[in-house]
């Protein structure tokens, strides 16, 4: 019965109730980059949230990207509970999914290129999971923070969608909408495998080259 909850997505009157205090500090620093965590963020910057499995490996696959990454943070979205803790995530019950939060220069990186780097990195047709990491809280996500990165990320997904069914893929499962609150997860989370460089990441791509839209520029 546990395995059969943690794959379905619980009902806002089945989540935890939460809390009004935020789990992470707010003098929160990246652990490479020393910048503050929480916004707010310098003028000029954008903000993308993408979910692929387990964030260790995520957050790593983004700040891995140099120029342009102000810095990467842990978190958790999609979901009903107010500032949950990762022991709540976990339970399936909160409806949240893990999340990377990248805030990033589009002047000096693209939109695309993080869309291109999320999509490649994981299997975005596999539902609640990511290989062997199985529940809600592992679904593929992308959260959107302007309308031009709904766009974006919705011919992306389209392109995407055609390259890795020549491949035998199903349909893509990400689920792609307007962010609501974003939460950032507790300390021992945020660039973990800066910290334990040898920790478990569990990334695991098709081996597809996301294609450019034709419909981007």
């Amino acid at each position: 019965m546990f395995a059969r909850k943690q794959v379905a997505m619980p009902s806002a009157e089945q989540a935890p109730k939460g809390r009004p205090a935020p789990i992470l500090g707010a003098d929160a620093e990246h652990y490479l980059f020393s910048r503050p965590l929480q916004p707010p963020y310098p003028e000029g910057l954008e903000v993308a949230i993408f979910g692929l499995g387990c964030f260790w490996g995520a957050e790593r696959l983004f700040w891995q990207l140099g120029d342009g990454i102000w810095i990467t943070a842990a978190g958790y979205a999609g979901g009903y509970t107010p500032n949950p803790t990762y022991e709540e995530v976990c339970s399936g019950r909160t409806g949240h999914t893990e999340i990377v939060v990248v805030v990033f220069d589009p002047k000096t990186i693209s939109y695309d290129a993080l869309l291109k780097t999320f999509w490649e990195a994981h299997d975005p047709t596999q539902g609640f999971r990511q290989g062997n990491d199985i529940g809600t809280q592992y679904r593929s996500a992308i959260y959107t923070t302007t309308p031009e990165q709904f766009a974006a990320a919705e011919a992306s997904r389209k392109a995407y969608e055609q390259a890795i069914a020549h491949k035998g893929y199903g349909p893509i499962t990400t689920e792609i909408k307007p962010t609501g609150p974003i939460y950032l997860a507790e300390g021992y989370h945020q660039q973990y495998l800066a910290k334990v460089p040898h920790g478990y990441c569990g990334l695991a791509g098709t081996g597809v080259t996301c294609p450019k839209p034709a419909s981007v520029s």
